[in-house]
């Protein structure tokens, strides 16, 4: 089966308006992503989906490949789901646009989840980590069922939420906002209504649990920073340079 990857990328940001071409160790976040994403054994394309044209033409000049979309779109996976399109590919993998530490390996254990498991959508989860506090809105909690495999690192996902969780977290674990659709089922996803707590939480993967359809979760050890604040590239842009 063939895996693409699609980095759906806009300049607009509520926190970090133009993040994608900020540069840190001598590369803007967008390159650091796409190598990331290129870097897994098991994608045979990663293209850059955006609406905007700077952003183009950056990717375009370091040797990436960029398709332009509408920029209506609402969404991360509405606008891959538009580039999907024009790909010949069975898995759409959605890898975020401010994941620059993404590991390859997460990406090649989510595509052979989909492969072999073939649910509507896959995803990553890991445990919390000391950095991430459950009762952040912005640390979205995955509660999982039962594994698919015997003895396996992949479950069945039963929900998603950014709610507090109380008093404990236990049972809960961080989710990673990456995913894993087949491609027919991604354009049925992306045509689907938004879901009523999707609204509410601002979490589109709930729109899949709406339709009927399973999220299957394959739990890694951890999950990589994102790049969502002035203060998170600043911490990324530290952690680069000590590695130069």
């Amino acid at each position: 089966m063939k895996a693409a990857i699609i980095i759906p990328a806009r300049y607009a940001s509520t926190r970090l308006p133009g993040k994608m071409l900020l540069e840190a160790g001598g590369k803007p976040l967008i390159r650091h992503v796409y190598e990331r994403a290129a870097a897994a054994k098991t994608a045979s394309r990663v293209v850059v989906a955006t609406d905007d044209s700077r952003i183009a033409r950056v990717v375009r000049e370091f040797g990436g490949e960029a398709l332009m979309t509408d920029s209506a779109h609402s969404s991360g996976s509405s606008r891959a789901a538009e580039a999907a399109r024009s790909l010949d590919a069975d898995i759409i993998v959605n890898v975020q646009g401010d994941e620059p530490e993404i590991d390859p390996a997460h990406i090649d254990r989510l595509i052979e989840l989909q492969a072999r498991a073939a649910p509507f959508c896959s995803t990553l989860v890991c445990p919390f980590p000391k950095t991430a506090r459950p009762d952040d809105p912005a640390a979205v909690k995955a509660r999982l069922g039962a594994a698919i495999d015997e003895g396996g690192d992949a479950f069945e996902a039963l929900d998603f939420t950014r709610a507090a969780p109380g008093p404990t977290a236990s049972g809960l674990f961080l989710h990673i906002g990456v995913y894993a659709f087949g491609a027919e089922a991604l354009q049925r996803f992306a045509a689907a209504p938004e879901a009523r707590r999707e609204k509410t939480e601002r979490l589109e993967q709930l729109r899949i649990f709406e339709m009927g359809e399973k999220i299957f979760a394959r739990l890694v050890g951890e999950a990589a920073p994102g790049v969502d604040t002035p203060e998170d590239f600043e911490a990324f842009r530290t952690r680069i340079e000590k590695t130069l």
